[in-house]
């Protein structure tokens, strides 16, 4: 076990946990160098039951024996950074939940052919922003038998530290991939689009129309502007929840989760 004890906050191999930036980590430049952090034990364990490359941990050092003992056997003699709870908060700005951070190489993104070549339900989230909303949209999304997701490219990225938390590793159970065109390409793999708006000629989410189609995907907008006109205007179909107690809308992911179990009870009768 590769154990290294951090006794400076500029210790050479920390930068992956403390200075580089989300975009940095990215690394758009150099894809095959990207990376990204996943936070808590069992979120861990999930992204290396996935498949995932573990490349160094951060952990307070009571969690070697305890919480991260399990995840340690797992990862071979990859970097183990280690140090009492206040040194490592200070490291990485905040203060590390359950005590362990794993830094892990970014997988190339599939095609949208392949992730959707056996797919009959799909959310496309597009332009949402907050990191919180796009991990409580996975975690639905796996929960409720979505088959993948396409991502837009002004969307916030799935694997953002905090997405990934708040998923709870959904993330890495739902294929997902970016799309740059996501009506004409879904048009082209013969799903039909429902695009969740209030508009005038909306229809109600339980409508039985919705019901007869073999695949279908659903589409979700940013939080404060919703869809744009040309994702409305250009959708099979425009859907909206019934309100009560003159509430016009939900919180987008609350909205998702709503859309996703109507239509979970709709593909498994089928």
């Amino acid at each position: 076990m590769n154990i290294i004890r951090v006794k400076s906050l500029n210790e050479p191999g920390l930068e992956m946990f403390s200075t580089l930036t989300e975009a940095q980590l990215r690394n758009r430049l150099e894809p095959e160098k990207g990376m990204f952090i996943a936070e808590s034990p069992k979120v861990i364990h999930v992204a290396l039951d996935a498949g995932y490359q573990p490349l160094a941990i951060l952990c307070e050092e009571r969690h070697i024996t305890g919480d991260a003992a399990s995840i340690l056997e797992r990862c071979g003699d990859i970097p183990v950074y280690t140090g009492e709870r206040e040194t490592l908060a200070q490291l990485t700005g905040y203060t590390l939940t359950r005590g362990v951070l794993c830094a892990m190489r970014r997988p190339v993104p599939p095609s949208v052919e392949d992730i959707c070549s056996n797919a009959h339900r799909l959310v496309v989230i597009q332009g949402v922003v907050d990191s919180t909303n796009v991990g409580a949209i996975f975690r639905s999304a796996a929960a409720l038998g979505v088959d993948a997701i396409l991502m837009t490219q002004d969307s916030c990225d799935p694997l953002n530290r905090r997405a990934v938390r708040v998923s709870m590793g959904s993330v890495f159970l739902v294929p997902w991939t970016w799309v740059d065109e996501p009506l004409t390409c879904l048009r082209s793999l013969g799903f039909k689009t429902a695009a969740m708006a209030l508009t005038d000629n909306s229809i109600p989410l339980d409508n039985p129309i919705l019901k007869a189609e073999d695949k279908l995907a659903l589409i979700m907008g940013n939080e404060g502007d919703g869809l744009p006109e040309s994702a409305i205007s250009g959708s099979d179909y425009v859907v909206r929840i019934p309100m009560s107690h003159s509430v016009d809308s939900l919180n987008v992911a609350a909205a998702t989760a709503v859309a996703l179990w109507e239509l979970r009870a709709i593909h498994r009768e089928e």
